[in-house]
Parts: C-alpha cells; sequence; structure tokens
C-alpha cells in the first residue's frame, strides 16, 4: 500500500513507522488513523518483524494533537462514532497488539499523539518533548483513551490535574510521574529505541507477547488478571520457544528464538 501520511519501513526485525506530516506538526487525522491501521496490522502479520516502533518526522513533533479542523462542527452522534472509530483502529489495537510496541516521542505529544504514545508498551522521549491533554481548553475531552490510561500511568491524582489544566510538561517531569520510561537526547532518540527494541528481540516473541496479554488483563473490567497470567504462564508450556528456551539455559548457551 502506498501511503500519503506516513512511513513504514522494516529492518532488522524492526518495523518503524514514521508520521510524515511536519507541516501540520504530525497531527492525526482520519486517512493517517487509517494509514496506521494498515501499517500496525502489516507488521503485526509479518513474522519478519518482532518490535514496532512510532515515531514522527522532524525534530518538532511526535504528534501534536488531532486535525481539528477535521471535526470541528460534528455533532454529538458524530464525536461518538469519532472516538469509537479511533479506539477500534488505532489506540486499542497497539495497546493489545501481541508485538512490542515503542514510541519515540521526538517533540510535541499532545492530545491524540500522547494517547497514542500510552496505548503503546514503552515511552522514550526526546529531552526536548512536551507532552499534554489540552482537549478541555478546546470544550472537549481527550477521546482516545487519554482520561483512561492517564491515570493508569500516573495514578488518578495526577491525571486529574493534567486533564483539567491542560498544562503540558516537559520529559524530566513525565519521566518523573511515570509517564515515560526514559529520556534521552533527540540526537541519541532513534539509536536507543532501536538498542531498547534489540534487547527485546533476544528474548522469545511467544513470551513476549503472553506478558502484553497478561499484563494488560489488569486493567480491564471484569478480567482477573491473576487467572489471565496463570493461563499465559501455562500456554508457554510445550511450545518450541519454551523448549528451546529451557533447553538453552540447560544447556548454558545463548537461546535462537
Amino acid at each position: 500500500m502506498n501511503y500519503q501520511n506516513i512511513l513504514a519501513n522494516n529492518e532488522n526485525g524492526i518495523s518503524t513507522i514514521t508520521i510524515n506530516r511536519p507541516k501540520q506538526l504530525n497531527a492525526l487525522n482520519k486517512l493517517t488513523i487509517d494509514e496506521l491501521h494498515h501499517a500496525i496490522n502489516a507488521a503485526q502479520n509479518n513474522n519478519a518483524v518482532r518490535v514496532l516502533i512510532l515515531t514522527g518526522q522532524g525534530e518538532k513533533a511526535f504528534i501534536a494533537g488531532a486535525d481539528i479542523k477535521e471535526f470541528a462542527g460534528f455533532s454529538r452522534q458524530e464525536g461518538k462514532k469519532l472516538s469509537s472509530d479511533g479506539h477500534d483502529k488505532l489506540f486499542n489495537l497497539v495497546e493489545n497488539l501481541s508485538k512490542p510496541v515503542i514510541s519515540a516521542i521526538n517533540g510535541f505529544a499532545l492530545g491524540g499523539g500522547l494517547e497514542l504514545a500510552m496505548a503503546s508498551h514503552i515511552r522514550i522521549a526526546a529531552e526536548s518533548a512536551k507532552l499534554g491533554l489540552p482537549e478541555v481548553g478546546l470544550g472537549v475531552i481527550p477521546g482516545y483513551g487519554g482520561t483512561q490510561r492517564l491515570a493508569h500511568l500516573t495514578g488518578k491524582g495526577k491525571a486529574m490535574e493534567l486533564i483539567m489544566t491542560a498544562n503540558m510538561i516537559n520529559a524530566q517531569e513525565a519521566l518523573k510521574i511515570g509517564l515515560v520510561n526514559h529520556v534521552v537526547s533527540l540526537s541519541e532518540l532513534t539509536d536507543f529505541s532501536i538498542k531498547m527494541a534489540s534487547r527485546i528481540m533476544r528474548n522469545s516473541p511467544m513470551a513476549v507477547g503472553n506478558a502484553i496479554r497478561a499484563v494488560n488483563a489488569n486493567y480491564k473490567d471484569g478480567v482477573d488478571g491473576y487467572q489471565e497470567e496463570i493461563n499465559a504462564f501455562g500456554d508457554c508450556f510445550g511450545t518450541e520457544e519454551f523448549i528451546e528456551g529451557t533447553s538453552a539455559f540447560l544447556e548454558k548457551r545463548k537461546p535462537n528464538f
């Protein structure tokens, strides 16, 4: 598929997907969400891909929010559909993907941009990054999971503060409150993200996928996370990767996954 708003590159087991609308600060619009949906599914179904990295084109923005002009005139029902479609096509897709997703936050991560980063499994921010959910200043609230995932990551009190004030925070503050995993210089961001991906790829992709499934279960209503862990743990047994991993350990060699 030829993309208009994103770039997708697969190399050495890593699929790097770049939002490529620098003049619009990589803002999310319907086409961009559709293209991300397609590219992420393609990476999920490609056996050669082990880890995904999401980032933005240029040095200014990861994703500086949604493209407001697309929905400024929407009705209530249209607004609900916009949110629901976004959850289904992109944000829930990323969170529940069986392959790890790393967001390399190279600049502004605002609104839907921060929501996409929060849906990812790991967040690495450049020192210059600014993060926030400014939606209440526009007469709306975060609609792509921000009210839920921010509280999961930072706690309810801090999430309430950030959402209600619409304040942006810098990368170091984001690290302090648990919103991002690491902060590095902009020049180091790509290499650091690739090194993180490479470290993950030393391990069993089946086990990593089951770990994602088990951790996510703790944040789903009506799901017993402990039971999901038991199930995911048991599902690893008898697999080729379990046999390889345990055999390598007993034979004092590195596993070949």
